[in-house]
């Protein structure tokens, strides 16, 4: 019998983000969010899909990340 494997969503609708204030001063949470985002390093670009769960993200740390267009 043969087995089917899920193809990866190619999905059009990315954000472009960047992390442009230092989570140094900021609470626990905003540091795990950022790390959660996929960010490693100040001023860095990424790109992730444009889904509820990332937006969401990044609307708890609006004063530390930035949509870049």
């Amino acid at each position: 019998m043969a087995t089917k494997t899920a193809a990866p969503k190619k999905s059009a609708a990315t954000l472009r983000l960047q992390w442009t204030r230092s989570a140094i001063a900021a609470p626990e949470k905003h540091k795990k969010v950022i790390r959660g985002l996929g960010f490693t390093r100040l001023n860095q670009t990424i790109e992730r899909e444009d889904s509820p769960a990332v937006r969401g993200m990044v609307a708890k740390v609006p004063h530390l990340v930035q949509i870049v267009e």
